[in-house]
Parts: structure tokens; sequence; C-alpha cells
């Protein structure tokens, strides 16, 4: 064998090795990386079947550079958060004002996992009694109304035993209402979506919205017949507001629960 051969047949071997050793080192074994970070990157078969440059971290699906073994080396975790808080009180007393509620990250989101969810919510609320413990709520004005959800969350504190079972539902014909209620799509207050021009709604009168001397509620049209146009608005978004026609005065209400609603 020629000393030209031999020196071919050398070349030839350590190119295969050196091709060996890439393949050895590529791959995202190892190299899992968070956000986008230009040196992850390894020489590999890449996810779109061409070999080269390819990369191991967190945006490559997106960019569509991933290595071609990315998504068994590196696994995609979402992100997980804890439970809700409980709800806070309202931020005012004695005036439509909001509530809060939080929850925390438990773990990041890791190589193209889902992106965490919103960690706080608010939500309408009104305070009946001030911070001297004096009861605040006005008696004229337009109807503050929320979801009914709502008043299975009120507090222990503001609802006896006795008046659980007191109040009465209205029912009213809406008349008109702003395009911001059918704009609403906060987690808490897309039930104001459900409001709409014509429908007849009800809407639950009770402790301790109810006023403990008229046994009404602000708003809820007691001393009017069915011609007098009344004011309503939504606790959680001043820009829904509208009109409303009382129908009639009944014990229980028979409205669907989207629309059923609370004096608050």
């Amino acid at each position: 064998m020629s000393g030209t051969a031999v020196k071919g047949g050398c070349l030839v071997l350590l190119a295969a090795l050196l091709w060996l050793s890439n393949l050895a080192e590529g791959g995202c074994s190892g190299k899992c990386c968070k956000g986008r970070d230009p040196t992850c990157s390894s020489t590999d078969w890449r996810m779109d079947r061409v070999f080269g440059t390819c990369f191991c971290d967190g945006t490559c699906k997106h960019t569509g550079d991933c290595c071609y073994g990315y998504t068994q080396e590196c696994p995609a975790q979402p992100c997980t958060v804890s439970e809700w808080s409980p709800w806070s009180g309202c931020a005012l007393q004695c005036k439509p004002a909001y509530r809060v509620r939080r929850r925390s990250i438990e773990q990041e989101p890791k190589n193209g996992g889902d992106p965490c969810p919103p960690l706080e919510e608010k939500a309408g609320c009104l305070e009946y009694v001030n911070y001297q413990g004096q009861y605040c709520a006005q008696t004229h004005g337009p109807a503050f109304i929320t979801t009914l959800e709502y008043n299975k969350e009120r507090r222990k504190r503001d609802l006896s035993n006795e008046s659980e079972a007191a109040g009465f539902c209205m029912e009213f014909k809406l008349e008109s209402l702003s395009q911001q209620c059918t704009m609403e799509t906060r987690p808490y207050a897309r039930w104001m979506q459900y409001l709409r021009e014509g429908y007849t709604v009800c809407v639950f009168c009770q402790p301790p919205a109810m006023n403990s001397a008229s046994h009404s509620c602000q708003g809820d049209g007691t001393d009017f017949d069915g011609n007098k146009i009344l004011h309503w608005q939504a606790v959680g978004n001043s820009r829904c507001r509208g009109t409303w026609k009382k129908v009639q005065r009944v014990e229980q209400c028979s409205c669907p629960v989207v629309h059923s609603f609370v004096f608050i």
C-alpha cells in the first residue's frame, strides 16, 4: 500500500471520528435552557430534518430550530399555580368598590410549557357597614346589581340565621343598557354579557342590601308603578348601566340563572 493511500485512509478515519464525536456531543442531553439563549446550541439533526446548528432553549419551538430530540430531553412543563385565596373585603365602605383574590406561582413554566394564568382577579362589591360599625347604605340612586353568585359568598357576619330566609324577588324588563356590558370579558364580570334589552331579569332583595326600616333595596322600584323608568348599574364596571321597568314583585325568583341577579 502506497504512502498516499495510507494517508488518505487516515484522513477518512479522522473525519469519521470527528463525525462520531459531534454525534456524541449533539442533541439536547443536559442542555435544556430557559428563554431564548443563543449559546444553548448543538450540532445535530433539527426537527425540520436539516443537519447543522440546532437549539435547546425555551423558545426553539416557536423559532422552529430545536434539535431533533428536544421534546424527549426537555419535556414541556406548564406553569402551576396555587388555589385562589379567599376574597378580600371591599376596598371602600359605603359605596360600590371592588374586592380582590390572588394566587401564587408554584412552578414556573419550562421548555415552552403553558404560561402562567392571571394571578389576581377583581370583582365588584359593596359594604353596608363602615369602619365604626354603622349601617351606611344609600337610600336613593340607581339600583346596584351583581351576579347571583355573590349572594352565596356574603360573609356570615352580614347574614344572621334569621335573615337568610328574608327578602323577595323583583322582576324587571330591561329597557336599555350601555355597550360596555356586552364587551365585558373579565372572568368575574362576564355575567354582564347576559344583560339584554327586552329581556326579563330577576333581582333578589335580601339583607344586608335590604334596608331594615323600609324592607326594600335601593332602586328596587317598590314605590313606583310599572310605567316608571328606573336606573341600574352593574357593580364591578361603572360603565355598564341602563334602565328597566318593574314587572312584578314575587316571593321567589324563577328566571334562568344567567338572568338572575342580586341587589348589592
